[in-house]
């Protein structure tokens, strides 16, 4: 069976794509082939790679992407992870299916170190439920 191809964009693909990208890839390989992009790429957020690596997840090797290197690619789904994004999504060819999960930016928290990398822990663990969640009724 084909697997199917899902974009996961955010704004500056640094921290929530990034760390979607992660989980799909450990949880689903078999059915999907996963990528993530940014409107405005940066570079992967350190905190968002100690954080998946909490959980034995590795992103160390994801690299921050444009999403005008996808745009004529076809995908079976486009999924958005946060607000700006949505806006800035462009229309890709094939039967791409649009989903939009908006998450907080893990990123704009503040603090000490600790509080920062708890505000990415937090947010990886919403991205891992949300895709659990989405992944047991796409069967």
């Amino acid at each position: 069976m084909a697997r199917h191809r899902i974009l996961i964009l955010c704004t500056g693909n640094s921290a929530r794509s990034q760390m979607a990208e992660g989980w799909l890839r450990l949880l689903a390989p078999e059915r999907f082939e996963v990528f993530s992009a940014g409107s405005e790429p940066s570079t992967v957020n350190p905190l968002a790679i100690a954080a998946m690596s909490q959980r034995g997840v590795d992103i160390s090797g994801q690299r921050s992407k444009h999403l005008d290197e996808f745009v004529e690619s076809e995908f079976d789904y486009v999924v958005t992870v946060c607000d700006r994004a949505a806006e800035a999504c462009p229309t890709f060819l094939g039967p791409a299916r649009r989903l939009h999960w908006s998450f907080v930016d893990p990123a704009a928290a503040s603090g000490t170190e600790a509080e920062m990398a708890e505000a990415f822990a937090t947010v990886r663990d919403e991205i891992e439920a949300r895709l659990r969640a989405w992944l047991a009724s796409e069967t």
